[in-house]
């Protein structure tokens, strides 16, 4: 996993690290795993409108890091815009619980073992939005995060059977980190923006509000936390009776509902009493299947992140939890 800090506006911070991966030689666009195809580069220029609308920082980047790798600004637009959109990516498991002592958001990403060391790490100390850390297998979009003010959010995707033009997960949470201090403010963005992709966010603040919303371009259903004690799960599949629908059947999601299963079951159990150990042991699949790929399938759990906001502490294991310890990340203070 690389680690990154970048500091300043957004095309500046584009530029410097897209020139210096040009520098030693590494262009992105020859790192893309998949052909950009007209329907990429359609869908872009078409969502393209609304991140002028709502977010054109984001854009200001892209086009620093364009200007930096001395390449084409529509084929790097392409490729991030259409993510987890045209190109579905549904293999990830996340939780929120509020009780008595703890607030904690923790995330698995599961993804390919083949990409595993160009995951990124990034901290954003910017001078026009609000500073953040965050993770992620594609870079500027962002898929567990927490922000200055104790806002943090996570992401499960999911497989998409409807599409519009839009926002989609990784740059929604982006946007979230950037723009919003608490749960009620992401709520009030994602009512707002236009979305494309289908997905689920988990959100907590330090204050203790919590909330899952399960969202597409169609739909979008929040359920907020309303007791002292509480707590949301989410895989790769929606699971309220009005988004059930909009889940693909015999798709390969990557044990989404054992995932799900698990979760629901030790906490349904523990949440009261839960705390960041047990949260460590849960993600590491102590409590039943988690993480327990065979990595020979190409497949994996390559971070776990944990986000303790009452504590003000994050932890993160880069690779599978089973096998690896968590560490404390102390470059970031909230």
């Amino acid at each position: 996993m690389y680690h990154l800090k970048f500091k300043g506006k957004h095309y500046e911070i584009g530029y410097k690290w897209g020139k210096k991966l040009f520098e030693n030689n590494f262009l992105l666009l020859q790192n893309i795993p998949f052909t950009l195809t007209k329907e990429h580069k359609d869908f872009a220029k078409k969502s393209e409108v609304y991140y002028n609308k709502f977010f054109p920082e984001v854009l200001e980047e892209i086009r620093g890091v364009a200007d930096g790798q001395n390449t084409n600004y529509t084929l790097i637009l392409s490729f991030l815009l259409s993510m987890y959109c045209i190109i579905p990516s549904c293999n990830c498991s996340c939780l929120v619980l509020k009780n008595d002592k703890n607030i904690i958001l923790g995330r698995n990403s599961d993804f390919l073992t083949k990409l595993e060391k160009l995951y990124i790490n990034c901290i954003y100390k910017l001078s026009n939005n609000y500073s953040f850390i965050g993770n992620s297998t594609s870079f500027i979009e962002i898929e567990d995060g927490i922000n200055e003010f104790g806002l943090a959010v996570g992401f499960t995707s999911i497989y998409p059977i409807v599409i519009d033009y839009g926002f989609n997960s990784g740059m929604i949470i982006r946007m979230i980190l950037e723009k919003c201090k608490n749960v009620d403010e992401g709520i009030e963005l994602l009512n707002k923006i236009p979305i494309a992709s289908s997905q689920t966010f988990l959100l907590a603040d330090i204050s203790g509000e919590i909330a899952l919303v399960e969202c597409n371009c169609k739909k979008i259903e929040v359920y907020k936390n309303f007791n002292e004690n509480s707590y949301f799960i989410s895989t790769n599949i929606f699971q309220s009776e009005s988004m059930k629908k909009y889940n693909k059947v015999d798709y390969d999601n990557w044990f989404s509902q054992e995932k799900y299963q698990t979760l629901e079951k030790f906490l349904n159990k523990n949440f009261k009493i839960c705390n960041v150990e047990e949260i460590k042991k849960l993600l590491a699949g102590e409590n039943g299947f988690m993480c327990q790929y065979d990595r020979k399938t190409g497949k994996d759990t390559v971070w776990s992140s944990i986000y303790d906001l009452k504590s003000k502490k994050i932890w993160r294991v880069e690779g599978n939890p089973k096998r690896k310890k968590f560490i404390e990340e102390d470059r970031f203070k909230f």
